[in-house]
């Protein structure tokens, strides 16, 4: 396994990745399939004496047709040595888990500390879980098919041979061919279009595996902004363009003042094909998001805060392995957070902070707060995919602890400058909790003189070792003046005052105090008969609304008072979109409520499985109880 890293078995400790180098060709096939062809070129730098092989991370769908050593002094990039060139290398596919093999390539002679080496793989990928493609049903437009990448936490294996552990970063390059009427996009700085439809991309910036991304389909671009474009289909460029137009750049000075410069030059956003079931996905240069954040009034624009956070927290300071995942989110909540109180203030990010704890307290509430994974620091034993470990402990518990050291500085402007500095000492590197501990006691002799990490109750390492709730929590107060309001309206639509209830104006209210009010509406439900139709005409800003995180709620509350007038929406919500997120909750709520909600759960998935990603289908077979296939 790579140093520390048991989802990984690459030689991390043997060799230094300089560089990679992707050639590919894309062809899709019918039936929503399709393949790369291609090869894989790592510049290498031996790290020790008698290295017989090399090892890499793969994955049983990645079929390797040859392996070769360049000549001495040949380049990493595009325009490398002839195939007859190479030196042919002994290869064999081993077993390493269940979410992939370890590809282990042979040298003539063994090689010394010192030493570099460009070895190249030739290969064809394609049905590994990291490369996804889409049929026209699955995307927006419904012309033409889509393919892209997902890489987190360990699915890049599956793309290409490589060493796939965040602990390791290079720079890449590659050169992609598409059929025409297509378009390819990467996350890299620089891209060019050549002639055969043939697009190169150069990542000058180091970054780890993961975060190498490609998405291949009828896509356009738009600016909106000195350095960002959006990206999307072309049915949906407008709407994009429209909602994000002079929105980013705020955001990005915003985080540029807090912490430090921003490294990856542009900062564009993807608008992913409806299918996609995630909410983001921090890739560099190019964050993708679900379509969901278009809704039509910029009220889900700040959402994309989070991601660009990850500039600095995540991309640029990564964690080590997986285990350390909360050195990612914990960060990168504390930045979004940060960010959001500049721009918006403090009552609106206390809010936010509110529904964050109410999530946490829920999934512990679920699992039981002394399950495992509720500590910071996670063992992740060889054989478990890193996948499985994902919930919500490492953002907002990850929050309070970062919260926590910024409550011992008792100064923000201080704790604000101590962030620049850590992502100025850890800056391309990939760090433990160890690392940023031991860096954030030195950066505050006085702390360490006191003995902070081992305050009782409050140990530093009961915070990352211990499971359970958070020892500290930030105060939220300030959000009161958004909340009591909201709780307030949620008791008077309870006991029914219509009067009092008219004389509370909600136009004002942002996204955030909205799904507020219907998270204690939904609490409170069922509500009196009637209420519900009442409420859906009075407030046509909820009933009627674009925005997918009021939709959810809207269908939720509608599911639990059995207002079955109104269970089009329902079933337009879950055609208009597959995000996992919104899409398992309905389907819960479906299955738990009237005989006429299951029986619309069950035809609305007949009708929609086709445009969801594959593990949504199985995730809604389960709850629906019906027969899942193997992913």
């Amino acid at each position: 396994m790579a140093a520390g890293d048991a989802a990984s078995a690459c030689s991390a400790d043997t060799f230094q990745l300089r560089h990679l180098h992707l050639a590919l060709r894309v062809a899709f096939e019918p039936l929503g399939s399709g393949r790369l062809q291609g090869s894989v070129r790592l510049e290498l730098t031996c790290l020790r004496d008698h290295a017989a092989d090399l090892v890499l991370d793969s994955h049983p769908s990645v079929e390797v047709e040859s392996a070769g050593l360049a000549p001495p002094g040949s380049p990493c990039g595009g325009g490398g040595p002839a195939a007859g060139a190479l030196r042919p290398l002994a290869f064999q596919n081993r077993p390493f888990a269940g979410y992939g093999s370890a590809l282990h390539i042979t040298f003539p002679e063994p090689l010394t500390c010192g030493d570099t080496v460009v070895v190249e793989i030739a290969y064809r990928a394609g049905g590994g879980p990291g490369v996804c493609w889409l049929t026209p049903e699955q995307t927006a437009g419904k012309q033409k098919p889509y393919m892209y990448t997902q890489g987190q936490a360990v699915l890049n294996r599956s793309f290409f041979p490589c060493f796939d552990t965040p602990a390791v970063k290079s720079t890449y390059s590659a050169v992609i061919k598409v059929p025409d009427g297509f378009t390819a996009v990467m996350s890299a700085i620089h891209r060019e279009k050549q002639k055969g439809n043939t697009f190169l991309f150069k990542m000058p910036q180091p970054i780890p595996s993961y975060l190498v991304a490609l998405v291949v389909g009828d896509i356009v671009s738009a600016e909106v902004g000195p350095r960002s474009h959006v990206w999307a289909e072309p049915c949906l460029i407008e709407a994009a363009k429209k909602e994000y137009d002079g929105v980013i750049e705020e955001f990005l000075t915003t985080g540029e003042k807090l912490f430090g410069p921003y490294v990856w030059e542009r900062y564009d956003v993807l608008f992913m094909p409806p299918s996609f079931p995630f909410g983001g996905m921090e890739n560099p240069c190019i964050t993708f998001v679900t379509p969901c954040l278009l809704a039509g009034d910029r009220s889900l624009a700040d959402v994309i805060i989070h991601e660009i956070s990850h500039s600095w927290f995540g991309n640029l300071v990564t964690n080590a392995h997986w285990g350390e995942f909360w050195l990612n989110e914990g960060f990168t909540m504390y930045a979004q957070r940060r960010i959001t109180t500049e721009i918006y203030g403090a009552a609106y990010t206390c809010l936010e902070a509110a529904t964050g704890r109410a999530l946490l307290r829920q999934h512990m509430d679920n699992t039981g707060e002394d399950h495992p994974l509720n500590k910071l620091r996670v063992i992740i034993e060889p054989g478990v995919d890193p996948e499985d470990t994902y919930n919500e402990t490492p953002y907002e518990k990850g929050y309070c602890f970062v919260s926590y050291l910024a409550h011992l500085v008792g100064d923000q402007s201080r704790f604000d400058a101590f962030l620049q500095a850590y992502v100025n000492q850890f800056k391309f590197q990939s760090i433990t909790a160890d690392d940023a501990l031991k860096f954030y006691l030195e950066y505050f002799p006085e702390l360490k003189k006191k003995g902070v990490d081992t305050i009782p109750g409050f140990e530093f390492d009961r915070w990352l070792n211990t499971p359970g709730w958070p020892p500290y929590l930030p105060d939220l107060s300030p959000g009161e003046e958004l909340m009591k309001p909201a709780e307030k309206l949620a008791e008077l639509w309870q006991n029914y005052n219509m009067e009092a209830i008219k004389a509370m104006d909600i136009s004002a209210w942002k996204t955030f105090q909205l799904v507020y009010f219907l998270d204690k509406v939904l609490e409170k439900s069922p509500l009196p008969d009637g209420n519900i139709e009442k409420m859906s005409s009075l407030y046509p800003k909820i009933s009627r609304a674009q925005n997918a995180e009021l939709r959810l709620r809207w269908c939720q509350i509608l599911l639990k008072n059995n207002h079955d007038a109104e269970f089009d929406k329902v079933k337009d919500f879950l055609h208009s979109q597959g995000k996992q997120k919104y899409t398992l909750p309905i389907y819960r709520a479906m299955v738990s409520g009237s005989e006429t909600a299951r029986a619309l759960a069950v035809e609305t998935f007949s009708a929609t499985a086709p445009q969801l990603h594959v593990n949504v289908q199985n995730y809604v077979k389960k709850i629906l109880g019906l027969k899942t296939e193997e992913n």
